[in-house]
């Protein structure tokens, strides 16, 4: 577990990171070079899922030997199960990240979330639905890594 202690945005006691796949920790199905070091540090203090529809099929390979947790979407509603996914671990203690419009649900519910612009875009719903935008999900990562970042981002 992760605690903050945000001022004029709250206290959080965070349990769970959630990370979009496709657009978010990797481009064109192959996961982005140094995400792999950050979320093993991260998994230290969090326990880390990545959801994903796995548009390219290759997800759970290329996450392999990472200390997470996959879920591959199955139904057409992409946006609700993922909030529905948020709801069960207890979004008072999540962070989620994604780029995608099907990711604005799980950002908004989640105690933060985090909106990527990178290679693949950002979708403006999700943009919209968030507490943080991004534009690396190195930097995103590391807001949790250093929390001074998101102290910094976050508090009034």
């Amino acid at each position: 577990m992760m605690e903050f202690d945000i001022p004029g945005f709250r206290r959080l006691q965070i349990r769970h990171l959630v990370l979009d796949y496709n657009g978010t920790i990797a481009v064109d199905g192959i996961l982005l070079e140094g995400v792999g070091e950050r979320i093993r540090a991260l998994a230290e203090h969090l326990a880390i899922h990545v959801i994903t529809a796995d548009t390219f099929g290759n997800a759970a390979r290329q996450v392999a030997g990472l200390p997470l947790e996959v879920k591959i979407l199955a139904s057409d509603d992409h946006a609700r199960e993922k909030r529905d996914f948020i709801a069960e671990l207890g979004a008072d203690n999540v962070v989620a990240i994604g780029n995608g419009r099907n990711d604005r649900e799980m950002l908004e519910s989640a105690a933060v979330g985090v909106a990527l612009i990178q290679r693949e875009g950002g979708a403006t719903q999700a943009v919209l639905s968030a507490d943080i935008v991004s534009t690396s999900i190195h930097d995103a990562l590391d807001l949790l890594r250093f929390p001074k970042r998101l102290t910094a981002t976050l508090r009034s």
